[in-house]
């Protein structure tokens, strides 16, 4: 049996309970929340793909686009106006292609981007 130690103060420790308590039930009810509307429409335009067997996020904003990558970098690409199909470029990467047919080009060297997939938020 445990030792229960008498600080003197009951209401100030049965307070302390009721708020770890609410304060636990409120993490635990966030867990199981549903997506934003943000995230919701984030998602829309949020793919994940493969990159060398591993995956890669790509989400498409106005004017660039961000990549998740696979080690965790987060990189920005800016839009690059084309006569077909989509460019997107930092100066050190590229993100280029038509439709779900990408390519990403680092120091001229083209790896596509396999199995491109919208994004599911988990429900």
């Amino acid at each position: 049996m445990h030792p229960i130690v008498n600080t003197g103060n009951s209401a100030h420790s049965l307070r302390s309970i009721m708020f770890s308590t609410a304060l636990v039930g409120g993490l635990l009810a966030a867990c199981g929340a549903q997506p934003s509307r943000d995230e919701a429409e984030a998602a829309k335009n949020t793919f994940a793909c493969t990159l060398g067997g591993e995956r890669i996020v790509v989400r498409l904003d106005t004017g660039e686009v961000r990549l998740l990558m696979p080690d965790g970098e987060r990189i920005a690409l800016y839009q690059i106006p084309t006569a077909s199909g989509v460019r997107y470029s930092n100066g050190n990467l590229e993100l280029r292609g038509k439709g779900m047919d990408l390519q990403l080009v680092r120091d001229g060297t083209a790896t596509p981007l396999r199995e491109c997939q919208p994004l599911q938020l988990p429900k």
